[in-house]
Formats: structure tokens, sequence, C-alpha cells
């Protein structure tokens, strides 16, 4: 059995449909087809048994005295000596009185000579001269002597002696009335087997519609297949499977689901790939001068050449600079690479007060010259703390890049919204929209050391923490940024 299941497990889903269509069908049709039989043969023997209760009249007095004088055990074939009961002739009828010791004595009218058993005795023994006793009898299914089927009725035999006197019970014998059963058996051997037919072609007809309809709705499932199969051999995330927009099924959710997936693929693929090329170009501004810097250090040295000491000592700061730039656009580059999983445990509990503290003063030693005005209030917030610390420093880090020499930056934190607010020349409302793009640079500042990650960074940890960040131009000149975190003035009790 374990076997078969995991067989038709194995199996084409269209298959098991058609098999389970069938199976359903068939089952139906076997529960008609039956109950429609047991029906027909219950009516067919309904009025076989009505027949024989219509035979069961009172007999001749004079009759039944004569067949039981005579009493032949079959069917006499003297002509000369007939004993048989007028107005039971009939046809394929068979006609016999039972004595109470099992006796036949058979109608010259009898079809034949049927089998008395101990029903029949019975019926004798429980007679008595009362209404019921006459009008009692049982019916039952028997065999002649060829060994045929019959259909037997026997009664008490109630006699009439003539016209007008009523009938009486006739003691210690029977009468048996049977049909034969050749003709109703044969009606249902015919119906049963045309049941066979009709439930075989019912079934054969369900599977072939089973697996038309499987196939039919499994055809989207086949197209989605191929384009799996497709995008797995080519990696062409292009591919789209057509879906009419009135459908809403569940093949159409599906296929609709499949092209949100190759889409957001594509794009993803189309962001990785931006993501390297961008990258690349950041990097060779630095690593071009780096090499520069180097190649003349190095040429100094093989030519005995000495650089002055100024020059050199401003190459070497170069150097440093350069490098301090390309570990700051790794750093970025790492931060952005990691996916929303990675976070992990990492987040927890985060004082933004002491956060912002502590990348003011990592800003003030950035911008020595300036004048950075501080209004911190209490703010706790779920976060990672090196991430948040960092995107608040490139907030600050952006108001000192652009913030004129001896110039003021205010910051303040009030019910978890941090304002950073510089005097700086400010950003054209067209460039609005692109500040938080990954390595966008203002035309003004493509001078400006940085790589333009900064403010991506500073979107993606705002949002991981559920909050909102946005840079608009400040009354006046300048820039203000404004970094809105979910949180409480109080830190939340620890847990036990």
């Amino acid at each position: 059995m374990n076997k078969l299941v995991r067989r038709f497990r194995t199996l084409p889903i269209r298959a098991r449909l058609s098999m389970l269509v069938a199976a359903a069908v068939a089952f139906a049709v076997a529960a008609v087809s039956v109950t429609c039989w047991f029906i027909v043969q219950k009516q067919l023997y309904k009025q076989v048994n009505a027949d024989l209760e219509k035979m069961s009249q009172p007999q001749r007095y004079s009759q039944v005295v004569q067949l039981l004088e005579a009493c032949p055990q079959t069917v006499p074939t003297d002509q000369t000596n007939q004993t048989g009961f007028n107005g039971l002739r009939a046809q394929n009828v068979y006609l016999q009185l039972v004595k109470a010791d099992g006796t036949p004595c058979v109608s010259s009218d009898s079809a034949g000579t049927v089998k008395v058993v101990g029903s029949d005795k019975n019926v004798i023994k429980n007679a008595n001269s009362s209404k019921s006793a006459i009008d009692s009898g049982f019916i039952r299914n028997g065999t002649d002597t060829d060994g045929n089927a019959v259909r037997v009725l026997t009664v008490p035999l109630v006699v009439s002696q003539g016209m007008g006197s009523p009938p009486q019970l006739y003691p210690d014998t029977a009468l048996l009335i049977a049909v034969p059963l050749k003709n109703t058996q044969s009606t249902l051997n015919e119906l049963a087997l045309i049941l066979l037919l009709v439930s075989g072609i019912g079934v054969i007809g369900a599977g072939a519609a089973g697996l038309a309809v499987a196939r039919a709705g499994l055809r989207p499932v086949d197209k989605l297949t191929e384009a799996v199969e497709h995008v797995a051999r080519t990696e062409d995330l292009g591919i789209r499977i057509p879906v009419k927009d009135e459908s809403d099924d569940e093949i159409a959710r599906l296929s609709r689901s499949f092209n949100s997936m190759t889409a957001s693929l594509a794009n993803s693929r189309e962001l990785q790939q931006q993501l390297i090329a961008d990258a690349g170009h950041e990097l060779r501004t630095p690593l071009t001068s780096l090499r520069t810097n180097i190649e003349l250090l190095t040429r100094s040295e093989e030519t005995g050449r000495p650089i002055p000491a100024a020059d050199r000592k401003a190459l070497l700061a170069s150097v440093k600079a350069q490098m301090t730039e390309l570990a700051s656009l790794i750093g970025d580059l790492q931060e952005l690479s990691r996916s929303e999983g990675q976070r992990g445990e990492r987040v927890q509990v985060v004082d933004l007060e002491d956060t912002v503290q502590a990348a003011l003063r990592r800003a003030r030693l950035r911008g020595p010259e300036l004048t950075i005005n501080a209004h911190l209030e209490p703010w706790f917030t779920r976060a990672e703390p090196a991430a948040l610390e960092r995107a608040v420093v490139n907030i600050l880090d952006n108001a000192v890049k652009f913030s004129p020499e001896g110039g003021t930056i205010d910051v303040q934190l009030t019910n978890g919204v941090l304002t950073v607010r510089d005097h700086g020349p400010g950003i054209p409302e067209d460039e609005l929209p692109h500040v938080f793009d990954r390595f966008w640079r203002s035309p003004s500042a493509r001078a400006l050391p940085g790589s333009g990650l900064g403010l991506s960074i500073v979107a993606r940890t705002v949002e991981q923490a559920g909050g909102q960040v946005n840079l608009a131009r400040a009354h006046g000149g300048g820039t203000v940024a404004t970094v809105r975190l979910p949180g409480a003035p109080t830190a939340p009790p620890e847990a036990p």
C-alpha cells in the first residue's frame, strides 16, 4: 500500500488529477448503479409477488379433493387423467398442493414440480381457521426439479364449495404457486450489463475530461515552469508571464508574483552593477592619486634627486589623505552591502543623546574653526549603536564640509527629532531628490573629499530603525537635516 501511495505521489499533477476525478466519478457512478439495480430488482420482485398473490384465490373443493386423492408427484402426462385447477391454467406457472408431511401433489396445469422446503411445511403447521391464517403466506426463491430458479408463494389452502358458500381453510394442506424467474433475472442481468457499460464509459470520459481540465488548468503552470527553467538556464531576468488584468485566480496571482520577483531581481542586479561601476569609478580617483604620488617618491629615491622637504611633506600628506579616503569608501561599501538579516542581535535600545554627543566630539575635531551649538534632550530608540552613530557623524560631516570658515552649526534633539543646520550655500532645489542616491554628488561638491555614500548610509540606517530622514533648504541660507526616530524619553525596563 505504501508503495502505491509513493508511486501515486511521484506522478505528474495532471495524471493525479485525472485519476482522482476518474475515481470520484467511478465511486459516484457505482453507487448510483448499484442503487438503481436494487431498486429495479425490488420493483420486479414486487410485481412478481403481486401476480402470485392474485393466483392464490380460494380453490374449488371438488378439484382439491380430486388432486389430493390422485396426488401425482410430477406433472401428469396422461391426457385422460387431468387433475388441475380451473382458472389457474397459465403457461409457465407451477401449481401444486403440499401435504403436512411435505408430499407435493402436482397439478396437471403446472409447468413443473417445485422442491418443497421446511418453510412450506411450516405454513401448514401455523395455519388455523382464523382469517389471518387464510390470508397468511410465505414468499421465497426456490428451484424446480430441473434446477430452474422460481419465485414461490406458499399459502394455507382455502377452498370454496360453491356459489354463495364462504371460503374455508382446508386442513393440513397448503397451496404452492410459483413462476419462473428466468425473465426477471434476464432483465436484471441486462440492466447490470448496461449499467456496467455506462459506468465504464462514464469513468473513461471522466478521466479524459479530468486530464483535459488538468492540462488547461496547469497550462499557466507549464508556462511558469518554462520561464523558471529559462531564467535558470540563461539568467535572463527580463522574461515575463502574460497575465490578464481581470484574472484573479491562484494561477494569475502566482504569475504576477513571479513577474514581480523577476522584476525585483532584475532591479537588484542593475543596482549591483551600478554599485560596482560607481565603486570602481570612485576607487579609481584615489588610487590614481596614490599611484602618482608613490611613483614620484620612488623616482626620487631611484634617481637620487631629493624632493624639497615642503613638497615631500605635501606628497606624504596627500598619500595619507587618499588612504583615509579609500578606507572610508571601503567602510561605506561594506556598510551598504550588509543585508537586513545580518543586523541580527546588534539591534538594541540606544541612548540617542549619548550617540549625538559622541558624534559631536568627532565633528568638532574635524571642524575646529567652527562653532557648534547643541541642545539635546534624552531620547531612547532601538537601532544598531555603531550604525546610528555613523549616520549622525555623516550628517554632521556634511554640515562641517559645507559650512563657511568660522561658521555656525546648530544641533537640536527634541522628542526624538534631530535637526542639524549649517549656514553654507545650501542644496539647490533640483538636487534635493538625489541627495540620498548612492555615489551621487552635487556638481558643486565634486572637488571636496567624499564618496557620495554618506547620506545613503544615513537613509538606510534611519529606515532600518523605523524612522525618517529629510534634507531641505533652510530659511536664510544653508541646509537643515531632519531625522525622526521612534522611541521614548526614558529607557524601557530591562528584561528579567
